[in-house]
């Protein structure tokens, strides 16, 4: 009895292992075909260094890359100095290369006008400049030093020339308020004080994340209100082209935009807003309709939130392929290893900031075999990418490392399925990254 069980037994095991051994084979053989395109085909990035030249990338320039007007860079992390300053050496290539003078971040319109008064000669400092945003991972030397680049630049330029800065997000409407009692005084403009009130209870109203309210339908009809009372009177006073007017509207068209937000506090909706403001910016601010976007790879990416969600979720990047087409090129990143920072939430000791290392990529994600590749850091062009050896690969679904605002934790889940071939235009891979300098000065 013990033999008669035994062989049928035995066999399935050796069969089984047969199986297992020619799929890891063929696993493998796969890899190694992927590998080997990208060793031949993927573009090198000589360094990570925010002032050195992209001279590989000059001299292959991805076709879709050269014809598009509106560049979405973005980055598997919102604490990855490696992609602040590989984000910016792009930047910094596209303004010289391609007229891109339009620069919008992840941050919201009360950032913009200390900014560019700023870029463009003001006067300040690099602690005063960071103070303006109100996205904390900005608050960096990466991106102050981007901010000071730009005021060189701008330098002796003339208006048309100089490099302009914009916040997309919808997440901060404080002090709009002021700016639109300041117009309302200085052109004796007939808006009551009760709608006075208004915007400033929808400037300083805060969003309460997953609780319900109908804020938004009872305030904005008085915000739109004043709207038309400030167009009007733009009329009246001859002032087609008055910059205060000019500014004004849009910062309340802005408010009119959280208020509505503020009820409706989803990604979708922050995305959605997103887009109406990006394209409101590269319509009315871009003297040619280029603009360079920098945010996370969940804003820019062509697909959507569909990640998290079983829902059909449409973010800003998904909004900007389906409008502009070819016009809009997306830049994903990816990584493989290096220290990262993240925030632990403790209800006895609070919120403390740490670092971890690690050491090698998570089994399973795209980032597995893409450290494989030669160059530490390189970038794929998905195009040729989906008519090569590679098409397989990242046609396939395969996991990343997604890490927001509050960075790197060890104890939670930030593996998502992800989709590169619907994702990005483009992939920049970083072999190993680090953690921004936070201390703004040498002091």
């Amino acid at each position: 009895m013990f033999e008669f069980d035994y062989q049928p037994n035995f066999m399935k095991r050796i069969f089984l292992f047969v199986v297992l051994l020619f799929s890891s084979l063929f696993v493998a053989g796969q890899t190694n075909k992927v590998v080997e395109w990208m060793n031949q085909n993927a573009i090198k990035i000589e360094d990570a260094y925010p002032d050195s030249k992209l001279s590989t990338f000059d001299e292959k320039i991805p076709e879709k890359f050269l014809n598009a007007q509106i560049f979405g860079f973005g980055e598997a992390s919102h604490h990855g100095k490696e992609f602040f300053d590989l984000k910016t050496k792009f930047f910094k290539y596209l303004v010289e290369h391609q007229d891109v003078k339009v620069f919008i971040i992840e941050d919201s319109y009360p950032s913009e006008s200390g900014i560019n008064e700023w870029i463009t000669g003001g006067k300040g400092n690099a602690e005063t400049i960071a103070q303006n945003f109100s996205i904390i991972p900005w608050y960096c030397k990466e991106v102050v030093d981007l901010l000071q680049w730009m005021r060189r630049y701008n330098h002796n330029k003339s208006e048309k020339d100089q490099i302009r800065f914009y916040g997309m997000d919808i997440q901060n409407a404080q002090n709009i308020n002021t700016t639109i009692r300041t117009l309302v005084t200085n052109y004796n403009i007939q808006v009551s004080e009760e709608l006075l009130l208004v915007a400033d209870a929808c400037a300083e109203k805060k969003v309460e994340y997953g609780k319900s309210t109908t804020w938004g339908d009872i305030q904005i009809p008085k915000l739109n209100t004043i709207k038309s009372i400030l167009i009007n009177a733009k009329k009246s006073n001859n002032a087609e082209n008055d910059r205060d007017f000019d500014s004004t509207i849009r910062a309340l068209d802005y408010l009119i935009k959280y208020t509505f937000y503020v009820q409706h506090n989803h990604s979708q909706y922050r995305d959605l807003k997103m887009f109406e403001n990006v394209k409101w910016i590269v319509e009315n601010k871009s003297h040619n309709g280029k603009a360079f976007i920098w945010a996370h790879n969940e804003h820019i990416n062509n697909q959507g939130f569909g990640n998290f969600s079983k829902r059909n979720i449409y973010n800003l990047g998904r909004h900007l392929k389906e409008q502009y087409k070819n016009k809009y090129y997306s830049v994903g990143f990816d990584f493989g290893k290096g220290t990262l920072g993240g925030y632990v939430f403790n209800k006895k000791r609070g919120t403390n900031w740490k670092s971890y290392e690690l050491t090698k990529p998570y089994p399973k994600t795209y980032a597995h075999t893409l450290s494989e590749v030669n160059e530490d850091i390189y970038f794929v062009d998905m195009d040729a990418a989906l008519k090569s050896e590679a098409s397989k690969f990242f046609s396939k679904k395969h996991l990343q490392l997604v890490l927001g605002a509050s960075g790197y934790n060890p104890e939670k889940n930030q593996l998502f399925t992800k989709k590169y071939s619907e994702m990005y235009d483009g992939l920049i891979f970083v072999e190993s990254i680090s953690i921004p300098t936070y201390q703004l000065t040498n002091k």
